[in-house]
């Protein structure tokens, strides 16, 4: 069925600021107008819709302000050094203090979150192969960790 990410909306302050953000982490513009801009995440496939003005500030959920960008599991074990390359800040998720990326052995994934320069919650993400005996495991893990776990149940 689905197969990643067809669009996402976010409300911006300022485009421009906005255009020169979503760029630095790599993605093509498709086309903008006057206060919209469109960016390919997967060119013909996904993108990501920029829409800047007061209408579009009005505050609501931080959820929907979300967007979760597919990477390697490899890209995403990079990431801190990537985003701080490109002078972006790497952000705790929820209740977490550490910025590092994690996984989520129950859910079979693995993040790392940072923003926008409109506070809209951006993450890098991946698929990770879970060996049945530690789906269960819901306590987010760091690669570290996790990698020594796995290792220790492959033996």
């Amino acid at each position: 069925m689905i197969k990643g990410l067809y669009e996402a909306h976010l409300p911006v302050s300022n485009l421009q600021n906005s255009i020169e953000f979503y760029q630095k982490l790599g993605l093509k513009l498709a086309w903008r107008n006057e206060d919209t801009a469109f960016f390919w995440i997967e060119e013909g496939k996904s993108w990501l819709g920029l829409w800047e003005g007061k209408e579009y500030q009005t505050p609501y959920h931080p959820s929907l302000r979300h967007v979760a960008f597919r990477v390697t599991y490899q890209d995403l074990k990079e990431s801190i050094k990537w985003l701080e390359s490109i002078k972006v800040e790497p952000v705790p998720f929820g209740r977490r203090t550490s910025i590092e990326p994690f996984i989520r052995p129950n859910q079979g994934n693995a993040s790392v979150y940072f923003n926008d320069p409109d506070g809209n919650s951006l993450e890098l993400m991946c698929y990770v192969d879970v060996p049945n005996e530690l789906k269960n495991i819901t306590e987010k893990l760091s690669f570290e960790k996790w990698e020594n776990l796995v290792n220790s149940k492959l033996k």
